[in-house]
């Protein structure tokens, strides 16, 4: 019997977890077993033909919020194509399915429920033996009298049970990153999650999960996602994971989903070790309101969080990503604001807002119609309307977490940001008069290039602000975009000044020369732009900033800053930052 593994991704460079762990858990007595991996963009004739060149006898579908519809679709195709072909769906999007689903799709044969392993091994063996698999738990099956559900059971209390799919080469190492897992379920109960079904934490022994970090760091996978849900629920465990990962490390850059409000003091000086740039957070705040913590069912302290994210912050060595979760029971949208502008006020590398999604199974879904929140019927489930927060107030919010992808979270805008959020009183506020702007201009509506998003920001400038608040904000856009992108003197966008006088002109001539020969016989190229500033914090009256834009073969472009005050001693020290060409 051979049956082929496979499911659509998002993007190419995802790598199935799942897979090569159902491969490694079902090896042995399942018959042949092949992994195909394709992506949602695929044409479904293409992935359609490529299944049936396999000429499988079974395919087992993993499937995911983001290609639910895309799967089913290719599963209705594959079984009028094959009639004969059995067809097997899991995951977590299909996990809570009714029988209703048999009826719609009826090629489907068998459906697994909840963790994988057991239920698909139980399933495969039966089938390759040529028998029924009566019995098998977590396993609804269609019978010729209808659909019939196994009975339940609890997933493997010993996860060492699991093979390493990394140590039987079934992973794909090739994408540029992997996932991996150390553990299975969380320890919080929070009633967005699928994973508050799951309170029972159970971790791989500390030998395996050694095992496969050396196996990856000496491959030198360049990205390790985590897919944890707490991975420091045990701070000792997590200490001697990391401490492990230093020791051994090379190259490989780590991420993981972490609560903050649970790193002591011992871990927080592990962490303070760390190179930078080797490890990654992504930490969930979803709210500071209380009472909307109450009723998520969220414990963690907020107080002890935010020192800890400041602490992080402050050794600055890691990357901190924190979430806010907007349409959420009892937070309406000046609640959230107020919880956007606290988050913001921690200084993360980025800020993602996101409304929640009422997944199959949570039980926010479950309790729904209780709580009055309204959701979409279709992937991805997205919250439409909440007592608190009507569907125009949560528009609104998703443009705001455009806004913030594009300034706060590229890291290019600091100085507009800053100046905003004076000007407003607040970085929320400012948004949102940004956000007004974007949306009345439509703005929204397709992809903009940095170089078109800087001057729609200052389109938005000119026609909001006026007098030196205009003028502040002017110059910090012009030293954000000189300080991210390569400015020519023909094609600086209106808000640069470039009315230098003939004595600034030769003093940026003569620290060009200067800066040319210090890196002579280096193989790096020069190229400048120099513009007038008047308002920036830093400095007082008019000063010229030269921008140097340095590249050699194969690396990425370093700008360096130098304050050309001819009048006075700088107060804005030269600096340089490295870039890369994008």
């Amino acid at each position: 019997m051979r049956t082929i593994l496979t499911t659509l991704h998002s993007k190419f460079i995802h790598p199935s977890l799942a897979l090569p762990c159902m491969a490694a858990y079902c090896r042995e007595e399942c018959g042949e077993l092949c992994i195909r991996e394709f992506t949602v963009h695929e044409p479904k004739e293409n992935v359609l033909a490529a299944l049936i060149a396999e000429e499988p006898d079974v395919v087992a579908f993993s499937v995911y919020l983001w290609n639910r519809r895309e799967t089913l679709e290719l599963a209705d195709a594959l079984a009028t194509v094959r009639p004969g072909i059995r067809i097997v769906l899991g995951g977590p999007e299909v996990s809570f399915d009714g029988p209703d689903l048999f009826d719609r799709h009826p090629g489907v044969s068998a459906l697994v429920r909840g963790e994988g392993e057991i239920p698909l091994r139980g399933l495969l063996s039966a089938w390759a033996k040529g028998v029924d698999s009566l019995d098998v738990p977590r396993l609804a099956q269609r019978r010729n009298k209808g659909v019939v559900e196994g009975p339940d059971a609890p997933p493997l209390a010993d996860l060492d049970e699991l093979p390493s799919p990394f140590a039987l080469g079934l992973a794909d190492l090739s994408r540029g990153f992997v996932y991996l897992e150390t553990s299975r379920g969380c320890p919080y109960t929070c009633s967005f999650c699928m994973s508050a079904l799951d309170e029972r934490v159970r971790s791989f022994s500390m030998a395996r999960i050694r095992d496969d970090l050396r196996l990856l760091m000496d491959a030198g996978v360049p990205k390790v996602k985590l897919v944890d849900r707490t991975f420091n629920y045990d701070a000792a465990r997590a200490r001697e994971i990391w401490s492990f990962i230093l020791r051994h490390n090379r190259q490989t850059h780590f991420h993981f989903e972490i609560g903050a409000h649970l790193l002591d003091e011992e871990t927080l000086a592990l962490l303070e070790t760390v190179p930078s740039g080797m490890f990654q957070f992504e930490i969930g705040v979803q709210s500071t309101l209380p009472a909307t913590l109450d009723a998520i069912g969220r414990q963690a302290s907020l107080e002890k969080l935010e020192e800890s994210v400041r602490r992080l912050r402050a050794a600055g060595n890691i990357h901190l990503h924190l979430d806010l979760i907007a349409g959420l029971p009892g937070e309406g949208y000046r609640d959230f604001l107020a919880s956007v502008e606290k988050v913001a006020s921690l200084c993360p590398h980025h800020l993602q807002i996101e409304p929640v999604k009422l997944l199959p199974g949570a039980p926010l879904r479950r309790d729904a119609r209780r709580l009055g929140l309204r959701f979409d019927p279709h992937p991805p489930y997205g919250i439409l309307s909440t007592p608190e927060l009507t569907f125009a107030e949560i528009d609104r919010l998703r443009g705001l977490s455009r806004l913030f992808d594009l300034t706060f979270n590229s890291g290019r805008f600091g100085g507009f940001l800053e100046g905003l959020k004076a000007a407003c009183g607040s970085l929320s506020a400012g948004l949102e008069r940004l956000e007004d702007f974007w949306r009345t201009r439509d703005l929204f509506r397709h992809p903009l290039s940095q170089r078109a998003v800087f001057e729609a920001c200052w389109n938005f400038v000119r026609s909001t602000f006026g007098g030196e608040v205009r003028e502040t904000l002017r110059d910090g856009l012009a030293r954000d975009l000189a300080l991210c992108e390569r400015v020519a003197p023909g094609n600086a966008p209106d808000f640069f000044d470039l009315t230098l006088t003939e004595e600034e002109r030769e003093a940026v001539r003569e620290q060009v020369r200067r800066e040319t020969e210090a890196v002579k016989g280096q193989g790096i190229k020069i190229q400048h732009f120099a513009a007038v500033f008047e308002r920036l914090r830093r400095l007082s009256g008019r000063t010229v900033l030269l921008f140097l834009y340095l590249t050699r073969s194969g690396e990425g472009m370093r700008v360096k800053e130098i304050p050309l005050d001819l009048d006075r001693t700088p107060e804005l020290p030269a600096q340089g930052r490295e870039m890369d060409d994008s």
